[in-house]
């Protein structure tokens, strides 16, 4: 079976999508992965056939991806939620798809479309990798979801020499960082006597000057490599990282800037898995007392219990390997 995945060309958009993709490929199907030349790199590391379609830089509309489909006469699409163009240009090819999420439901109002047929776009079934506790509760109402677990997926990058201390991981991804916000947590986080380690993303780590002896800054981290490692994660509320610090159980502060990660904290508080501070509050002493009370060897075992609890369901979801396997189900008749 031949296989197109297609992916909006950042890693918050396409890393959800490579360990299905892997798992497809080692299952035996032909795998192609349409997406801009930015995430070509870890997608031919795995052996997945990447191309740009058309003159793709981030976005694919359906006029990009026709012409591919008509090639590559793929027997199923797979294409994740922010490409409604993808899902378009496979509905009039014919070609059966699925949509793949990346976390939550995306939120209204934030610039993406809605993968759904109110929102315009194709009613394909939704490969879905947020757990059940934590998604919208309208879609698990009404979408029909195939469940996924979500596997962090980071390109390799220097291992970061662990202490016998505390390790705080803290990253504002790669769209939503700026220096200032980066330094007031760095401010922050230092005086609680931890290893901290900073993965800068859009920042340059020059551009945060001196910082602490226990601070390790880095511009970028092998993310799924270090979470298990970790004991509490502070963090802008992307969807890689919430889930992934999720996985492995670890609570959160979150400090949501944009996009879904307003929702994605709101849900977490509510679930007890984690803390969050509005822009408009965000401070150091903020910073470190949220964090203090995330630290199990301060006594407050709450939020990570919750965030136990949320990695057990993870961990009962389907794997990526499982829901390859069942793929030629929603393909195209041969």
């Amino acid at each position: 079976m031949r296989v197109l995945f297609a992916g909006l060309a950042s890693a918050g958009h396409t890393y959800p999508l490579i360990p299905l993709a892997i798992a497809a490929r080692d299952a035996g199907h032909e795998v192609h992965f349409a997406a801009g030349e930015h995430v070509h790199p870890p997608l031919l590391r795995n052996g997945l056939r990447p191309f740009r379609p058309a003159d793709a830089f981030y976005e694919i509309y359906a006029e990009d991806l026709e012409p591919e489909l008509a090639r590559l006469r793929p027997d199923l699409v797979v294409h994740e939620w922010g490409l409604p163009g993808a899902a378009i240009a496979a509905e009039r090819a014919g070609i059966p798809g699925l949509w793949h999420g990346f976390g939550r439901m995306i939120p209204e109002g934030i610039g993406l479309q809605q993968p759904t047929r109110a929102g315009g776009a194709p009613d394909r079934p939704h490969l879905d990798i947020c757990p059940p506790s934590l998604q919208d509760k309208g879609f698990l109402a009404t979408a029909e979801r195939v469940e996924l677990r979500p596997v962090p997926y980071s390109e390799p990058a220097p291992r970061v020499e662990r202490t016998t201390r505390p390790l705080i991981y803290l990253t504002l991804g790669t769209a939503f960082g700026t220096p200032e916000i980066l330094t007031t947590a760095i401010e922050g986080l230092a005086p609680l006597g931890g290893q901290i380690v900073v993965a800068t993303g859009r920042v340059r780590p020059e551009e945060l000057g001196t910082v602490p002896d226990n601070v390790t800054v880095r511009a970028w981290i092998s993310q799924a490599e270090l979470l298990p490692h970790v004991d509490a994660v502070v963090h802008h509320g992307g969807s890689g990282t919430t889930l992934g610090a999720l996985a492995v159980g670890v609570p959160q502060l979150i400090l949501p800037q944009g996009a879904d990660q307003f929702a994605n904290a709101e849900a977490l508080v509510a679930a007890g898995a984690a803390l969050s501070i509005q822009p408009g509050e965000l401070g150091t002493e903020a910073i470190t007392g949220h964090t203090r009370s995330l630290l199990p060897h301060h006594g407050n075992t709450g939020h990570r219990d919750a965030a136990r609890a949320i990695a057990a369901e993870i961990a009962r979801m389907p794997s990526p390997g499982e829901v390859a396997r069942d793929l030629p189900q929603w393909a195209r008749p041969s």
